[in-house]
């Protein structure tokens, strides 16, 4: 097996692994918070199919970077890394990160509106999500152009020669 093929492979497992916890956090996790909060606050217990149906949704992006993700590393195994097919998977994990920053601060101004007290943690949580979503969005932006560079100067030379 190749160095480079041995990398992507690592790689994905990470991705899988990734998928299975997010997965099995959104299965067996979200229910179950749900449920206790709506027994601790039962005055909000009427908000536990939105933030469930909320939570699901905002999954969804990240599942499908996740997936964009995985196709980035067989392109990269398939020697396609400079082509069109890497600069969608990538302008496609750009989109979701910004997906989810939107998601993230939509909850955090309805969660600001309706919840009177302490929401410092989540207000927190918010600030961190938006951060890692922007860096990732940020970086696969990059990558795309650089990548798009690459394909052009690529195309210039095989016209060349």
């Amino acid at each position: 097996m190749k160095r480079k093929q041995a990398s992507t492979l690592f790689l994905k497992m990470v991705l899988v692994l990734i998928g299975i916890a997010v997965l099995s956090l959104c299965i067996f996790g979200l229910p179950g918070m749900a449920a206790r909060d709506a027994e601790l606050h039962p005055e909000t217990a009427y908000l536990q199919y939105p933030f469930l149906l909320s939570a699901y949704i905002f999954f969804v992006p990240f599942f499908i970077a996740l997936y964009q993700t995985f196709k980035l590393l067989i392109y990269i195994d398939r020697n396609k890394a400079f082509s069109g097919l890497s600069v969608r998977a990538l302008n496609a994990i750009k989109y979701c990160a910004v997906t989810i920053i939107v998601f993230i601060v939509v909850g955090e101004v309805f969660t600001i509106a309706l919840i009177d007290g302490d929401i410092t943690h989540i207000i927190m949580l918010g600030l961190i999500g938006t951060f890692a979503s922007s860096v990732i969005a940020i970086f696969a932006g990059l990558l795309q152009k650089l990548l798009k560079d690459a394909i052009a100067i690529k195309s210039e030379n095989d016209l060349i020669v």
